[in-house]
């Protein structure tokens, strides 16, 4: 990473300066979320929720409802740590483009060509009479195949050690996708946009193989530190554990109840005890704040705080739609195109993304909006609550 420069004579950057400044965000509006956000939690529908506005590099709206720990009365606070899932395959991509800057990635070239465990693999084929048929692919799987689920890895595999890995953590990263390696492809690469936690675990493991670094290292020593995101990380501390939110579903009964062995990642109470998984598709702990220094990073094309993650063109490549039938994905990103997006006050050109607890970030560029959502629910009405959320944050700008 490197400083940011100015070279503009400062009166020519005041007068940017003074041009660029947004007016601030209707607080009558913002104010409204926090009592929305409550009628779930006086429902038992949600657990607690942490919400987060940001305009501008400007935190309008930080505020935490509900509970992170029903049965121990804890409450779901503004700095509460909570499990972003799929988020985490943000940072997975952001760790891949750092590469790309340095000229040691290039997206264009094969899986293969930087994990030779990968030459070979075949197209598991499935024909009319519901037999398959094997054979080499038209071409080989891409990096960026990789990075926008087209590579044509299926989900993880259906059985085997690997099945269950997001929720065992038990193995390495290197020995996961060593194993992913075997698996048949069920589409050509370029086909078919299917999400593949196999595919970006696998981009962690390029990451790890170029850099010469841990896979969670590299994440934490290129983006976490120079980004100040103190309370972020794969394998919790002891002394943040106090901190962590435990995640709930509802029982038979329509009752909140602990998640414990169903959640990915393993029973949250037991805060990763002898995990292995890096979990590059999964894995991260964080908070609302130090998810915001990320995000407006992105927002701000590649910078925070003084600091450079990413150029500015590796952002704008991030944030484009490289999927076959518009299935709005780009590098480790959703993206919001097409005016079915307005539906819930979001601009196209809107990008960011959720997780398997309910969890999302998106940034609307028109807007200057930066827009954090994190229940912990493996069920319950969190797309509802999360449209909510971004209709009122949208609706506050004047």
């Amino acid at each position: 990473m490197t400083k940011v420069k100015k070279f503009l004579p400062p009166a020519l950057l005041i007068a940017i300066s003074l041009q660029a400044a947004a007016p601030p965000l209707n607080q009558d509006v913002l104010k409204l979320v926090r009592g929305r956000m409550q009628e779930y939690i006086d429902r038992g529908e949600i657990a607690g929720i942490v919400t987060l506005v940001g305009r501008d590099g400007q935190i309008a709206e930080l505020d935490g409802v509900g509970y992170a720990d029903i049965e121990n009365h804890k409450p779901m606070r503004s700095d509460t740590i909570v499990q972003i899932m799929s988020q985490t395959k943000t940072f997975t991509g952001v760790a891949a483009m750092i590469l790309v800057d340095e000229g040691k990635l290039d997206v264009t070239r094969a899986v293969e060509d930087y994990l030779p465990e990968f030459k070979g693999i075949q197209v598991a084929e499935k024909k009319p009479d519901g037999m398959f048929s094997l054979h080499p692919p038209k071409h080989a799987p891409t990096v960026w195949e990789l990075m926008c689920h087209t590579s044509g890895m299926k989900f993880l595999p259906a059985t085997g050690e690997f099945a269950h890995i997001n929720y065992t953590m038990d193995r390495t990263l290197a020995e996961a996708v060593r194993s992913y390696a075997t698996e048949h492809l069920v589409a050509e690469p370029g086909s078919k946009f299917i999400y593949s936690n196999m595919g970006i675990a696998t981009l962690g493991r390029i990451v790890e193989v170029l850099s010469g670094i841990d896979y969670a290292e590299f994440v934490k020593q290129r983006i976490l530190v120079p980004l100040g995101m103190k309370d972020t990380f794969y394998y919790p501390p002891k002394d943040k554990e106090a901190r962590i939110a435990m995640v709930y579903m509802t029982d038979a009964d329509h009752r909140l109840v602990m998640a414990g062995e169903k959640a990915q990642g393993g029973d949250p109470a037991k805060f990763r005890k002898g995990a292995k998984y890096s979990g590059p598709e999964l894995a991260l702990f964080s908070t609302a704040s130090d998810l915001f220094r990320f995000y407006e990073m992105l927002a701000n094309h590649g910078t925070y705080g003084g600091e450079r993650i990413l150029s500015a063109q590796a952002v704008e490549a991030m944030t484009h739609d490289y999927t076959p039938n518009h299935s709005n994905y780009g590098f480790t990103l959703a993206v919001l195109e097409g005016t079915h997006s307005l539906f819930h006050l979001t601009n196209p050109g809107t990008f960011g993304h959720g997780g398997a607890f309910g969890s999302v970030a998106l940034i609307d560029p028109k807007n200057g909006l930066v827009m954090i959502f994190l229940p912990q629910m493996l069920d319950g009405p969190t797309k509802q609550a999360r449209y909510q959320f971004l209709q009122l944050a949208e609706a506050a700008v004047p």
